[in-house]
């Protein structure tokens, strides 16, 4: 009995109008457009993403009165933290600090209380010195003098500032620890700056800003 009252039903529906699939094919296809672009895009950012700098995580210091500014005789601060077009090569690149201007031969300053972790003369970051405080660790780049070792250790040398600095060293807040040079890949005396906090580069104009006030 249940077959024979279904079957009018079953009659009825086939004898509904037929969809035109056609009037839908365009908005159909541009739906499929929409969302490969989407896809494309967002593949497209995260591309971009890898390729920036880490993002900076810093916890500021309670009081930044303990820190010193890292060059005497401050000229002009003459290339930023970020991408830039290098003056050497015209094209763009990732510069990892900050340029600080200043005559040749001037004293450079440790910024923070802590230990030589590296030397070294050999880069294009020329005649370098790494300190590590803490979680941070800060580089100065392009010092006159040169790295050299004996049986005992690593250090740098440069007897005419009266500059002699060995890895392990303990290097106070403020103390003078290299002269402005132009060794390494420069165009002119300046200090090459660099700041890293657990790992990730940090705009050292950003530090310097929040040094100012105290």
């Amino acid at each position: 009995m249940s077959k024979i009252r279904s079957l009018p039903i079953f009659q009825q529906f086939l004898k509904l109008p037929k969809i035109n699939f056609s009037r839908y094919r365009r908005r159909f296809f541009l739906l499929v457009s929409l969302l490969i672009s989407l896809v494309i895009i967002t593949f497209q950012q995260q591309q971009l993403q890898a390729l920036e700098p880490p993002k900076q995580s810093v916890q500021i210091a309670s009081s930044w009165r303990k820190a010193s500014f890292p060059v005497e005789n401050f000229q002009a601060y003459t290339s930023g933290f970020g991408y830039r077009i290098d003056p050497m090569t015209g094209k763009s690149q990732f510069h990892n600090g900050l340029d600080i201007a200043a005559p040749l031969g001037s004293y450079v300053r440790n910024w923070w209380t802590g230990r030589v972790v590296a030397l070294s003369d050999n880069t294009a970051c020329g005649t370098m010195v790494k300190i590590q405080s803490g979680g941070w660790q800060h580089t100065y780049c392009h010092l006159n003098g040169r790295v050299d070792s004996n049986a005992n250790s690593t250090y740098l040398l440069d007897s005419e500032g009266g500059i002699q600095l060995w890895l392990n060293q303990q290097i106070p807040v403020g103390a003078r620890i290299a002269r402005v040079g132009m060794t390494g890949r420069t165009t002119g005396p300046h200090l090459h700056w660099i700041l890293i906090y657990n790992g990730e580069y940090v705009d050292p104009a950003d530090i310097l800003r929040a040094m100012y006030p105290s």
